[in-house]
This record gives C-alpha cells, structure tokens and sequence, in this order.
C-alpha cells in the first residue's frame, strides 16, 4: 500500500523539504509516502477562485492513482487525534488500497473534490501554511505508524 501526497503548491524552502523528507525516510517499504507536487493555477486576470480552483480541480484528478481511498484535507474536516490516525491508518491497510490525501491551493479544494472524497480531513483549527502541512502530515503518518508497530517513538 502506498499514500500518496498530492499537494497543490511547488517549491518550499528547504527546512520544509528536509522535514517531509525526514518522514517519508522513515517510513517502511511496504506502506511508502509518495509526494506529488502540482503547479498552482495562476492569479490574476480576472480569474475568480472559484475559476482557479477548478482548474487545479483537473491537476487533482490526473494525479490520483486509481481506485484509491481519497481524502480531502479541509478545515471543516474531522479532527483525528493520533491514536484516531493510527486506527485509521490500520484500516486503510486492511483494504489493501492506495489512499491519496490531497491538499489545495490557496483557495482550497474545489467542492468535486471535497464530495468525492471518502473522507474530509482537518489537520487544526489554525490555519496552517502548505508546506508545514506537509511536513506535519508526514509526521503523523509516520508517528501513526509507529504506535501499530508497537514502536515507542509515541508515548501516550
């Protein structure tokens, strides 16, 4: 099984790649983190976000690997604690199906997205930035990981 990162949003400093690249390296081969990078739509030109989010919308749905268990991350998604992460995380294993947690743009997800995913996901109340996102997403994951290893990387 492999989860699949598909992030809205090119180029992020590099204390940001270091972080995610620090997770992903942890993680074991048979439940690898694949990132994929989308280019963002570009403003301006009178381009609404609505417009905008629609044609990342078309990025989103190219890169999904088939038939897999999507999630949207979204602030009015649910709000799983680690130990909530990691029995998800057993479940997705269980179906044995690729699952792709998708992030958007600035002006978020198009609502197709949100409606065809499985699942909606809140990282925080706050608003995050996208790289951090992304680097916090690959910590949990790993962190989930840990706790169905019985590893003691998490204490409770």
């Amino acid at each position: 099984m492999k989860l699949w990162l598909i992030i809205v949003g090119q180029k992020q400093p590099d204390w940001i790649e270091a972080g995610y690249a620090e997770y992903a390296r942890r993680m074991p081969r048979e439940l690898t983190i694949q990132l994929v990078e989308l280019k963002p739509e570009k403003r301006g030109g009178g381009k609404t976000a609505e417009q905008i989010m629609a044609a990342e919308k078309g990025r989103i749905l190219d890169a999904l690997p088939r038939d897999c268990h999507l999630i949207a991350l979204d602030e009015r998604g649910a709000r799983w604690s680690t130990m909530e992460l990691s029995q998800q995380l057993r479940q997705w294993q269980q179906d044995g199906r690729d699952v792709a947690l998708v992030i958007g743009g600035a002006d978020g997800l198009d609502p197709e997205i949100k409606q065809r995913a499985r699942q909606l996901l809140s990282l925080s109340p706050m608003t995050l930035p996208h790289g951090l996102a992304r680097v916090l997403l690959a910590e949990q994951l790993y962190r989930a990981h840990t706790i169905l290893q019985n590893h003691p990387y998490h204490r409770e």
